[in-house]
């Protein structure tokens, strides 16, 4: 049973994963099993049985998420983009109470707002200002699928950085869908091995910080986070008359809950 609760739980990460704004390491968080994770993997063969055991189903079902949901996550984004977004948009904000929570709870001083204040400002200026930064890649080389698995793993373990926003700034975005959407083995078993490289090493990584610098840690990463959230809507996203604001109220509210208490599964949110 502990398996597949944890199965279907690495399926929502996995979502998470391929959804715009979301990432799978946000997911990780509001379930409550984001540190065990990063620890697990950062000591994987301190006790490779136990730590295996635990990350086996989180695993299998995040490959399962992102491979059934990145046709569903496609089809809606062509043909319904306005109620998807606003949707997205909607889970995107139910997170952010939680997180906020995740922030405080080693203590917060004044200086810990500069520091959110300051990753918001330099996030807008990567994310928003300098999006595609690098041009599209559409017939990558080894090492492009290499790296490609591992800007994969880090925006997927780094808390708030969404994949795709940081994959389409490094014109990996398309090959990173396309690839999984038709399954070409040629571009993901190169990106496995670099998605099992980079796991390792930026878990090991933020595990070091978190343990060392949890505050300062989470304050950066928060601001980095709320910096995202405005990509998410985009020109398709237009209000103009009384009908798009139901849809977007209605879309957005309803995300908003569904996140906020998905957190409750861990018991993250207080009644």
């Amino acid at each position: 049973m502990r398996f597949l609760v944890d199965f279907f739980k690495g399926m929502v990460v996995g979502i998470g994963g391929i959804a715009p704004g979301l990432s799978g390491s946000v997911m990780l968080l509001i379930l409550g099993l984001y540190e065990k994770a990063l620890k697990a993997i950062s000591t994987l063969f301190k006790d490779f049985k136990g730590n295996s055991m635990f990350l086996m189903p989180l695993v299998l079902g995040f490959g399962c998420g992102v491979l059934v949901f990145s046709k569903v996550v496609d089809f809606l984004l062509e043909h319904y983009e306005f109620q998807t977004r606003y949707l997205f948009f909607g889970l995107v904000i139910g997170t952010v109470p939680l997180f906020y929570k995740s922030v405080r709870k080693n203590g917060f001083e004044k200086r810990n707002y500069v520091m959110v204040a300051v990753a918001l400002i330099l996030g807008f200026f990567l994310f928003s200002f300098n999006k595609n930064l690098f041009s599209v890649v559409t017939d990558p080389n080894l090492f492009q699928s290499i790296f490609l698995g591992v800007a994969v793993a880090g925006s997927s373990i780094i808390p708030g950085v969404d994949s795709a926003v940081i994959l389409s700034a490094l014109g990996l975005y398309e090959l990173y869908v396309s690839s999984i959407a038709d399954f070409n083995m040629q571009i993901l078993i190169p990106a496995g091995i670099g998605l099992v490289i980079g796991a390792f090493i930026i878990s090991t990584i933020m595990s070091f910080l978190i343990n060392r610098f949890y505050t300062i840690t989470y304050s950066v990463i928060f601001g980095l986070f709320l910096s995202i959230i405005p990509s998410i809507l985009n020109s398709s996203c237009v209000i103009d008359n009384p009908n798009s604001l139901f849809e977007a109220s209605l879309f957005g509210v309803f995300g908003f809950i569904l996140s906020y208490y998905l957190g409750d599964i861990s018991g993250n949110n207080k009644k």
